[in-house]
């Protein structure tokens, strides 16, 4: 990651709180007093919200921040949070009104210049911020973080503050879905704590939301507790959460049997058979906005050459989706046959089968293609991945047999694994992989913009593999800017053609949320994003 630094985290002297939070009575009411345990993974950076593009660092943010729209956890439709209104006349220029009471833990008051600053950090080059390409469209975006060379504002142009409750956003185009984007954490509001002792707040950051950190050991937890002068309708109803960080999804699911764990939102595939007997009603089985592919490194030459795109169809026809998911995920994935997700609905910009016969399962003409193609660079192909969640060795083995079986080669394709989830993400960001890589992606919000432009525009946040096509990107700037919605989804299927037309990355299956939990828990759910709704949980 650019620039950045990994934040030693300090641990708070909590423990008498969170001693206490967790005692106290049951009854059907649960008890706000009482602390669940749930597990987790270490954040690849620092949890500034501009900086965090991963999910483990966003199931955090999610529960100390609140921003000025947030997604229904039942519909994930963006509904106003702090946002009184965000008004436009022209899908350009937007006028945003904050609902007053709104304050930080830290008792300072949420105002428009909460926004403004935070934003500007976010999107300014010298902050090295991993999400700052979201802010690209308000306009000033090309001075305060420029292609090349040095910047030359300090803050976006298109940010104006009116009052303690208004300002004012101009984009560089129109983007009738901006408002929409709004709900997603790297917009979220910073308390001036942030800008006057930054190396402070990064040891034990401020938020607005419904939960406060408490402390973090890296490695081993982090303890949030409840903030009982949280000013939104959607209050915690426990007395904090209990994040553990384990390396191993099976160790999780044997600590929830064993009631040493609460709560685990990723069933381990070997365990996915066994789940609804062990957990019965506890046992989470829920569509979301949620892809898997193989994505490929751009940059290294042997990838990036003319005419690999046959050997990536190749691969992807050689990968038998449908034995895979019906035997290491018992229907808890769908074989994907295009890069978004089902839950977008047609309106949102799902494009079932836009992938046609480029994802379907074709022993013959995939190796007719690698062959065409060239051949696998070096004669073989090592898929890496994090080997600490998600059951991805299961599934990568899986896809190595498949293409092995098709070749005619035991040692064609192989799995190569990384400890940890964060050394994962960090050989990604700095572009230090030689070959394919686990990719997936878990929307931001419910459009197909968010499934295509992060992940495959040139330079986007979340395009680790530096794949660029500029008709790609041309057909994404003509569909931002229609505010006609159907004619904007319309045009970035078009764009996804693209992407399929050159397989960018191998699609692999749509992935549900899964999760377990204990007796002591009721009203757990998870949202269209596969997180758990940590607010609603009763404990007793």
């Amino acid at each position: 990651m650019r620039g950045a630094t990994q934040a030693k985290w300090a641990v708070c002297a909590a423990a008498a709180l969170l001693a206490t939070a967790a005692c106290g009575g049951g009854g059907s009411g649960g008890d706000t007093s009482a602390v669940l345990t749930s597990s987790w993974g270490d954040p690849q950076n620092p949890l500034e919200p501009a900086n965090t593009n991963e999910v483990q660092g966003g199931k955090v943010l999610d529960m100390i921040f609140r921003g000025l729209k947030r997604y229904d956890p039942e519909t994930a439709q963006a509904q106003n949070m702090l946002a009184q209104s965000i008004e436009t006349p022209d899908s350009q220029n937007f006028t945003v009104t904050l609902k007053d009471g709104w304050t930080f833990s830290n008792g300072e008051k949420v105002t428009a210049r909460s926004f403004v600053d935070a934003w500007n950090y976010g999107a300014s080059l010298k902050n090295a911020q991993k999400a700052a390409e979201f802010f690209k469209y308000i306009d000033g975006y090309d001075r305060i973080h420029p292609e090349t060379g040095t910047q030359s504002a300090d803050t976006l142009s298109g940010l104006k503050i009116v009052d303690d409750r208004t300002f004012t956003v101009r984009l560089s185009q129109k983007f009738s879905s901006f408002p929409d984007t709004l709900g997603y954490a790297v917009f979220s509001p910073l308390p001036r704590a942030f800008f006057d002792d930054h190396e402070a707040w990064l040891k034990k950051p401020v938020g607005n939301g419904p939960y406060t950190i408490a402390s973090y050991t890296r490695g081993a937890q982090m303890n949030l507790v409840r903030r009982a002068d949280y000013p939104g309708a959607d209050k915690a109803r426990n007395g904090g959460v209990t994040l553990k960080v384990y390396t191993d999804p099976n160790t999780a699911y044997t600590d929830l049997l064993a009631g040493n764990l609460d709560l685990t939102d990723d069933v381990p595939a070997a365990q996915l058979a066994n789940a609804p007997g062990d957990l019965g009603g506890r046992y989470l089985n829920q569509p979301a906005g949620i892809i898997q592919t193989i994505a490929f490194p751009y940059y290294d030459k042997e990838w990036g050459k003319p005419g690999m795109d046959k050997v990536r169809k190749g691969l992807s026809m050689a990968i038998d989706r449908d034995r895979i998911t019906r035997t290491i995920y018992r229907s808890t994935r769908v074989p994907a046959t295009d890069w978004t997700s089902p839950v977008l609905g047609i309106k949102g910009g799902d494009s079932k089968g836009l992938c046609g016969e480029w994802c379907t399962y074709d022993p013959a003409r995939a190796k007719e293609l690698i062959q065409e193609g060239g051949g696998l660079p070096g004669g073989r192909v090592r898929i890496t991945y994090n080997a600490d969640a998600g059951s991805h060795k299961q599934w990568v083995d899986a896809v190595c047999n498949s293409i092995n079986n098709v070749l005619g080669d035991d040692r064609a394709c192989a799995g190569s694994p990384i400890g940890t989830f964060a050394d994962y993400r960090d050989k990604t960001t700095r572009q230090k992989l030689s070959g394919p890589f686990r990719a997936g992606w878990q929307m931001d919000y419910p459009l197909i913009q968010n499934f295509l432009q992060p992940l495959y525009y040139t330079n986007a946040p979340s395009n680790d593999g530096k794949w660029s096509n500029k008709e790609f990107d041309r057909l994404v700037d003509r569909a931002n800017a229609e505010t006609d919605p159907a004619k904007a989804v319309a045009l970035f299927q078009q764009a996804e053609e693209v992407v399929r037309d050159d397989m960018a990355a191998i699609p692999l299956w749509y992935q549900n949320g899964t999760g377990g939990y204990g007796e002591r828990l009721t009203d757990v759910r998870l949202n269209p994003f596969s997180v758990p709704v940590y607010t609603d949980i009763k404990v007793g």
